[in-house]
């Protein structure tokens, strides 16, 4: 009996960190389609996160993203727009670059709701970051752009929890920065029950 309770508390202790782990493998960003319902957003193929839909004119991502990221669109629909424009874009340097540059002046314009374009820029450029393996040619512009630190600046300008939802799951994928993802995972949940979307997506990434 005293060997066994040593077992039994370890077996707990792994199952808690397993059970802390995000629900899928791969850079975090890219490859955990949001739940986003039934709103608005970049069409997308059907066989993964990956999958384009080949009757999408990729020429109009720029234009059609700018229009989705509208001022009332909730923060996970923007993450999950960026994500696939994100897709979309690795595929076409000029188009990558011309989105990113977008993003970059509507973050430097200042608003009402600026904090949410200070958001999409940010996001969206660790959104590419965690993308280089699949980009066809590399957007140096990022290297010098720390989009967490926007995030977080988006986040005080804007107040929005789920922007503490997007900060965690941008940290969780580096084992340097998982003490972090948990602080902005805990401020998210302490919102949640006010925001059904967000709680869906808490549940689905972080098990």
């Amino acid at each position: 009996m005293i060997r066994v309770r040593p077992l039994i508390l370890a077996s707990v202790a792994v199952a808690s960190v397993l059970a802390s782990r995000p629900a899928f493998a791969g850079p975090p960003l890219l490859c955990f389609p949001f739940d986003i319902g039934s709103a608005r957003t970049i069409p997308m193929g059907t066989a993964g996160w990956h999958s384009i839909d080949p009757s999408y004119d990729s020429l109009r991502l720029v234009e059609d993203t700018l229009a989705l990221l509208a001022p009332d669109t909730p923060v996970v629909v923007r993450m999950e727009t960026l994500r696939r424009a994100t897709v979309y874009a690795s595929t076409n340097a000029r188009i990558a670059n011309t989105l990113l540059n977008a993003l970059q002046e509507r973050a430097s314009t200042p608003h009402a709701k600026v904090g949410l374009n200070v958001f999409d820029f940010g996001y969206v450029v660790e959104t590419y970051r965690q993308a280089k393996s699949i980009f066809s040619t590399p957007v140096p512009a990022i290297d010098r752009i720390d989009g967490y630190q926007l995030v977080l600046k988006a986040h005080a300008l804007q107040g929005d929890p789920a922007m503490q939802f997007a900060a965690a799951v941008m940290t969780e994928g580096n084992s340097a920065t998982r003490a972090e993802s948990r602080g902005h995972l805990e401020q998210a949940k302490a919102h949640a029950d006010a925001d059904l979307t967000l709680a869906r997506n808490i549940s689905k990434h972080f098990q």
